[in-house]
């Protein structure tokens, strides 16, 4: 007879948070799930850098507001040691809250969750955290433990940038005329990577999809204008699209491009959500192939699920062309993995060579 097959290692949580009633709601609603067990809890950020030798967490739960060190700043110093251990904040969703979430999630955080407000009313909050925290701190803890053991047994990667999968070249220099992004966890981090590395605009329009509630879109294009050289505006309805400007989708609404009387122009609106999602890099991607056709570069980042893989395929069918990002840089290989897997990338590279590829593809040809 064969052995049982050993269970599968638990998520380990360092769970931080200055409100013992908090700390408490977190790790019971955490340990609800079989797979996490609660490695320990801190009470402010000093502590949590602490405790990061003592319980080697797998995943961390980190609060904003807190008193001797507050999250940003712990988090600051745990990413000097620990570059790539999940953390997931917590934030209140008031216009503070957000601004804080928006720095932390450009400073390297993975994601966040929305704090409770109505801590009086316990079933409440246990429910909202089961909803939004456990699915997270499954997939990024089963991602952590699936790259140690695959580093353990010496398996290769599955699939990464390499000389199996399209490298850049096959898109000709300056033969696009737009570009358009999509992206999702762990996307704040990657935008600013991308804009703080062009030194002058694009010769083109820029149109973003990030997965984002209002409020945190319009601080996160300001976010974005601050860290780079290109204006990023929260994009209106109407809006004329420019040359060397970007346009992010505002948080829970769909961003469409339309051509009234041979002008490009911006769309924003409330359809039904599309992958779960709204605003969706699919409804963007679908819009902006048939006004560019061949010359739409889309570009997909770091992101959970496969949202943009319809809209890529649209790409792909008018003639434009595609990125993706690679699966040992992104934060989650869920949207651009889709699109690599269905054979529509044109390359798939790191963060750090999106920018240059960018620009070169995207700088007009110059003709003596």
């Amino acid at each position: 007879m064969n052995a049982p097959a050993a269970p599968p290692p638990k998520i380990r949580v360092l769970v931080v948070d200055d409100s013992a009633v908090m700390r408490r709601v977190i790790t019971t609603t955490l340990a609800k799930d079989a797979r996490i067990e609660i490695a320990g809890t801190a009470n402010n950020g000093r502590a949590a850098l602490e405790a990061l030798a003592l319980v080697r967490p797998d995943v961390v739960t980190l609060d904003i507001e807190m008193p001797e060190m507050d999250g940003l700043s712990a988090l600051r110093e745990l990413r000097k040691t620990h570059p790539r251990l999940p953390v997931i904040m917590f934030s209140s969703l008031t216009q503070r809250g957000a601004q804080a979430t928006i720095l932390a999630l450009t400073a390297g955080a993975s994601d966040y969750v929305g704090k409770p407000t109505d801590l009086a009313n316990l079933s409440d909050a246990f429910r909202c955290l089961e909803a939004e925290l456990i699915p997270k701190v499954r997939m990024f803890g089963e991602q952590l433990l699936a790259q140690r053991e695959a580093a353990v047994s010496h398996r290769p990667a599955p699939l990464a940038a390499g000389s199996t999968l399209p490298r850049p070249g096959r898109i000709r220099r300056g033969t696009m005329e737009a570009g358009c992004i999509g992206v999702s966890t762990g996307g704040p981090m990657a935008l600013v990577q991308l804009f703080s590395a062009w030194k002058e605009p694009l010769a083109v329009p820029v149109l973003i999809v990030q997965h984002m509630p209002p409020t945190f879109t319009t601080l996160l294009a300001q976010r974005l204008t601050s860290a780079g050289v290109t204006d990023v505006q929260e994009a209106r309805d109407g809006d004329i699209v420019e040359p060397g400007r970007a346009y992010l989708a505002p948080g829970g609404r769909h961003m469409e491009v339309v051509r009234t009387e041979a002008i490009a122009r911006l769309r924003i609106t409330d359809e039904a959500p599309e992958n779960s999602c709204r605003p969706s890099a699919d409804v963007l991607f679908r819009s902006a192939a048939k006004i560019y056709g061949g010359g739409l570069l889309g570009v997909v980042l770091t992101g959970m699920g496969s949202d943009g893989l319809k809209g890529c395929q649209a790409i792909r069918e008018r003639g434009g062309n595609i990125l993706a990002q690679d699966e040992e840089s992104s934060v989650v290989w869920g949207m651009p993995g889709a699109v690599v897997h269905a054979g529509l990338a044109d390359a798939v590279l790191p963060l750090a060579e999106l920018p240059s590829e960018i620009l070169r593809v995207t700088r007009p040809r110059l003709n003596y």
